[in-house]
């Protein structure tokens, strides 16, 4: 009992260590000018040796040789690169930290079929990954509940904030489905049999159908006034029956794809493709319907034998190529996504264009959010969220972020990694 008591305070001391202290950002009091950047505006090109006004929290000015109001605060970022903010989709930021504690993980709810779940709720913002990912230029990211048939609802957070009220960009913004598998798993810890495999994802694709089908049965009935009670679970799917949510819809093998495509046309439902590993095989496809994918594979090897190495590198590309709409997210996951800008980077060395890279982490994610017209780009009238790099963000060696702000606040860059670094550098 003794040892039990001792490692249940250990790991309370361990959970209550691991919260950073950086302070957020003061909202903006005075104007603040930027002069003389190399502005990556996604919207409307690079813009060399131009100045960017922002006041209030938003972008007022753009152009060369701006004057500088009254009271403002003058930076000079000659030959430095000026970003709007990166968008990472389809994160655990804040709702996991240390994997080997279960204490420190709250990616999923009990249940497989839990809609109600959203994601910001169980947001952490005192988590020490959130600054080390603001490093590599990130401002915002999209808080996903996992695993489950039915997950929950995600939200855009920005990653600077006391609490998720505070970052809250676009909350519940739409419904993540996890689809069963369409074939089988030949992995060497797979122990069922191809007949077991095949009836439970039988039995999975039935649960999750008529889970909609009891959602829409709820939605009729409210739409028609004979609701006897609120049932949270089809409540917080009612937004995809009416149009104001999404459907995300989390697959990767080109048949799951097929299959999600063709539900989400029978149901009406706006379809958002997140992993989509296969998702070249139907590009043309995807871009006919214009269904929008977020393409969270950007490294990874081959996953059948008659693909090639750099399959998973040179998809973007491929779907630029074809038309399709999409956004660039660096798998699920928490404290990786901050090389998200190298993974498009990656993929412009496999054929994507720079600026089609660039907007896939910023413009593209804003898109799927439903917020681009206030992040996402650099342009007169939006939010000012947004950040100054020594070099290209999307290069290993060249990028260097020195300054940050998220609607107008300056923000703290400092991090563990960091610390860490100015630590161990004074070794002997």
């Amino acid at each position: 009992m003794k040892k039990l008591i001792t490692t249940i305070v250990a790991a309370s001391f361990s959970v209550a260590a691991a919260a950073h202290d950086m302070v957020p950002g003061e909202p903006q009091s005075q104007p603040i000018l930027l002069q003389g950047g190399t502005l990556h505006t996604v919207t409307q090109g690079v813009q060399a040796n131009t100045d960017i006004l922002f006041e209030n929290g938003k972008i007022t000015a753009m152009g060369e040789n701006l004057s500088a109001p009254e009271n403002a605060r003058v930076i000079d970022v000659s030959n430095k690169h000026v970003y709007p903010g990166l968008i990472a989709l389809d994160t655990t930021l804040g709702l996991i930290e240390i994997e080997a504690v279960r204490a420190t993980d709250d990616t999923r709810e009990i249940g497989n079929v839990t809609p109600e779940v959203s994601g910001h709720t169980a947001y952490n913002p005192d988590s020490e990954v959130i600054p080390t990912i603001r490093f590599n230029g990130i401002t915002h990211a999209q808080i996903v509940p996992q695993r489950n048939l039915i997950a929950g609802r995600s939200s855009l957070l920005q990653t600077d904030g006391w609490t998720f009220e505070d970052a809250a960009e676009a909350l519940n913004v739409g419904v993540h489905v996890n689809w069963p598998r369409a074939g089988l798993n030949t992995a060497w810890w797979e122990r069922r049999s191809a007949e077991e495999q095949r009836k439970a994802n039988a039995e999975a694709l039935k649960n999750l159908k008529q889970a909609f089908v009891d959602a829409k049965a709820y939605f009729d009935a409210k739409q028609a006034g004979k609701l006897n009670g609120t049932d949270v679970r089809w409540e917080a799917m009612t937004g995809l029956f009416d149009g104001s949510s999404k459907l995300f819809v989390h697959a990767h093998d080109q048949r799951q794809l097929e299959q999600a495509i063709d539900f989400a046309k029978e149901q009406g439902f706006e379809l958002v493709l997140v992993g989509a590993r296969d998702a070249w095989r139907i590009a043309d496809q995807l871009a006919a319907e214009d269904i929008m994918v977020v393409y969270g594979e950007p490294y990874g090897l081959p996953t059948r034998h008659d693909e090639a190495y750099d399959q998973a590198y040179a998809t973007p590309a491929a779907l630029a190529a074809a038309g399709v709409n999409f956004a660039i997210a660096y798998s699920t996951g928490y404290w990786d996504i901050r090389n998200l800008a190298f993974a498009a980077g990656n993929a412009v060395s496999y054929g994507l264009s720079k600026e089609q890279a660039l907007a896939a982490i910023t413009i593209k994610p804003a898109e799927v959010m439903g917020v681009a017209d206030k992040i996402g780009s650099l342009e007169v009238g939006k939010h000012a969220s947004l950040f100054v790099s020594e070099g290209d963000v999307m290069d290993h060696l060249g990028q260097q972020v020195q300054l940050m702000f998220i609607d107008g606040a300056e923000v703290d860059l400092n991090n563990r990694h960091s610390q860490l670094y100015q630590k161990y550098r004074q070794k002997p």
